[in-house]
């Protein structure tokens, strides 16, 4: 459970309607193979001991008897397995029969979840066998021992603080008031589901969404155990449908109709992580509303829980071992860029949108007669122009007048130049050439700059005197510039202060380079213009490069990921530290897997340490950035977005990072 991430499974055994001995041993059978796995949380379908399909037969005492002393057996054998296993049988409590979940752990049963909501139509009648669950928990004597018995009972990990599970019982889910939320409310990072639910036309889609929004909705890791093919009987068919999802995402999911178990790694961290800045999780108190005690809400820590009508849920230590966890799940290297192309697609048009409707409503506040863009024939600048083109179209105003200002210098190439000129030309704004090599000479000798020395200022004279011409121009021409650089930039400081870094509106401030080539890749595949087409197909074969330093026989002699790293590595490591908070060693861990096969750990941590410096340190030009629209949930904006001091120091993440290093 290392670095947040539990093992869990949900598994649908092979077992026989009504012969709980059969049923035992298959329960058994898949608990050793689970814990050979590595699983800690194990679910199970609901009454599988039993079988689901009983019917009547839950009124005689032989199959009652049989499913406690079951129960007992199957607690005994996984005594010494390092797991919370919960099993679905029938209990007979002060005359009532119940649906419940029985969670073992160490050869004990720390409690039996009640179902709380029971079917009563179509082929479901469980009313006329089983009585709902009681409103609150309770103690109660089973097998000379007490054990917690209700529902909403919550198991506390020793060994993982933020390791709190729930169950419920395959119809809650459905309900209107699924006992879940209380669950998460109170604390429960993990909700495993014991359940029985026939395969009807139709059905398997409305599950599976349901299971991801409930996910999603709690913000929580949801094991969802279905009953099999071995429960099919009369007039019900189950197809071992199992899931498991995190936050609104399917981590792992089997196939219909094959009994099985599937496996994967629930990340706590990170839905902690998320809880911390959802608004619902925060600050403790009660949560729902009071009915004469009946309802049990979770007090989150919150103070007054009593004096407001809300009861504690219980909560029930369990111990499984802290230990390393093998990472079956799939982390994507481009986590900002969706892997589905027609996803993918769809949020490059949602995203160019939001962009330009930004755009748009700058200029029009501004009452701004113009647009000015400085263009290089990079990514940045190709798609700050293509968004200007669409906020343009959207008011209706003529493209001419976005002008798109190319100023070659010292480092521009003939690639880069012709197709900056053949695209602007293409979306028909209005092309403008200041050539600045003179000007910035000039500066050098002002200064006192020997012109051979390529040092920051002879670098970022050329970016300033780049910035003071689109800014005289927009004066000018009573417009307003355009930024063009990219939030990946922004996390490493790669912009000259003063100069590419300023603007009077980025458009691309929250877009990572990873997604700005997709970007401009989708507007060049949706293009009908065949000569807007090759050209940006050919703007995405140019290296990435600012373009300050001479070429070499022509070609770019500056290519700023031979300077900072890959920024598909670099968008990686800013995903993971800002939208989730996680600790240097675990990015570090991730990477690895991610990009196994492309770079080398070295390589990795080499880049890793670059990005934590230059994030740090970078600080200052983030505290002053220019307006942009927010198009993720991932963002640098110093009003609200990122808040960070501009000399905070990097050393705990660089001695984390190192100490990662050093344990492999």
């Amino acid at each position: 459970m290392r670095q947040g991430f539990v093992k869990v499974a949900a598994a649908t055994p092979d077992i026989r309607v009504a012969d709980v001995s059969y049923n035992t041993g298959q329960i058994c059978r898949v608990i050793d193979e689970a814990w050979r796995e590595g699983a800690k949380i194990v679910a199970f379908p609901e009454l599988c001991v039993t079988g689901y399909t009983c019917g009547d037969l839950f009124f005689q005492d032989v199959l009652l008897k049989r499913a406690r002393k079951a129960i007992l057996e199957i607690a005994e054998f996984a005594g010494d397995k390092d797991m919370l296993a919960f099993v679905g049988m029938p209990l007979m409590v002060d005359g009532k029969l119940y649906n419940v979940a029985a969670a073992l752990n160490k050869g004990k049963i720390l409690g039996f979840t009640t179902k709380t909501f029971l079917p009563n139509y179509s082929e479901f009648y469980e009313m006329r066998q089983f009585s709902p669950g009681p409103a609150a928990a309770r103690k109660i004597l089973f097998e000379g021992g007490q054990v917690q018995f209700g529902p909403c009972l919550l198991y506390q990990a020793t060994a993982m603080e933020g390791l709190v599970v729930g169950a419920e019982i395959c119809e809650d889910v459905w309900s209107v008031e699924p006992p879940s939320i209380r669950q998460a409310l109170a604390g429960a990072t993990v909700i495993v589901n014991c359940s029985a639910s026939d395969e009807t036309v139709g059905k398997e889609a409305y599950r599976r969404e349901l299971i991801r929004g409930q996910s999603a909705r709690l913000i929580a890791g949801y094991v969802y155990a279905n009953a099999g093919e071995g429960e099919s009987t009369t007039d019900l068919v189950f197809g071992g449908y199992n899931v498991i999802a995190e936050n609104g995402a399917i981590l792992k999911e089997s196939e219909r109709f094959v009994n099985g178990t599937i496996y994967s790694e629930i990340d706590i961290q990170r839905l902690l992580s998320e809880r911390r800045k959802n608004t619902t999780f925060q600050g403790g108190g009660c949560h729902g509303v009071p009915d004469g005690g009946r309802r049990v809400w979770g007090d989150g820590g919150g103070p007054d829980v009593s004096r407001r009508g809300w009861e504690p849920l219980p909560r029930i230590l369990f111990e499984v071992r802290e230990e390393d966890v093998l990472l079956t799940r799939a982390f994507p290297q481009n986590p900002f860029v969706p892997q589905d192309g027609r996803e993918r697609s769809r949020r490059c048009e949602e995203i160019l949108t939001i962009q330009a409707m930004g755009l748009k409503k700058r200029l029009s506040h501004a009452r701004a007669e113009s647009a000015v863009v400085g263009i290089s024939g990079g990514l940045d600048s190709t798609l700050a122009l293509l968004v200007a083109v669409r906020a343009f179209e959207m008011l209706g105003i003529g493209k001419a007048k976005i002008y798109a200002v190319t100023m070659p210098c010292f480092g521009t190439t003939d690639r880069t130049y012709q197709n900056a000129c053949e695209m602007v030309r293409r979306v028909g704004a209005t092309l403008m050439e200041v050539p600045i090599s003179e000007a910035v000479a000039l500066h050098f000798r002002d200064i006192g700059h020997d012109p051979s020395v390529h040092n920051a200022a002879y670098e970022n004279s050329q970016a300033r005197e780049r910035t003071q011409v689109l800014m005289d121009v927009a004066n000018d021409l009573g417009g307003i510039v355009i930024g063009t650089g990219d939030m990946s930039e922004l996390a490493l400081g790669w912009a000259t202060y003063n100069g590419d870094h300023m603007s009077m509106y980025g458009v691309n401030a929250s877009v990572p380079k990873t997604l700005v080539r997709h970007l401009v890749q989708y507007v060049a595949d949706e293009t009908k213009d065949a000569g807007l087409k090759n050209v940006l197909y050919d703007v995405l074969d140019t290296p990435v490069s600012p373009e300050l330093l001479p070429p070499r026989d022509g070609n770019i002699a500056q290519k700023t990921e031979d300077l900072v790293g890959p920024y598909e590595l670099h968008d990686f490591f800013l995903y993971y530290m800002l939208r989730f908070g996680y600790e240097p060693g675990k990015i570090y861990r991730l990477a690895k897997l991610a990009f196994a096969g492309k770079y080398d750990t070295g390589t990795i941590f080499k880049w890793l340490e670059t990005f934590y410096r230059r994030f740090f340190t970078q600080q200052f030009k983030r505290s002053c950035l220019p307006d942009g629209p927010k198009v993720g949930t991932v963002a640098l904006s110093p009003r609200g977005d990122w808040r960070m001091p501009s000399d905070a120091c990097v050393a705990a993440w660089m001695e984390e990072l190192r100490d990662a290093a050093m344990s492999e």
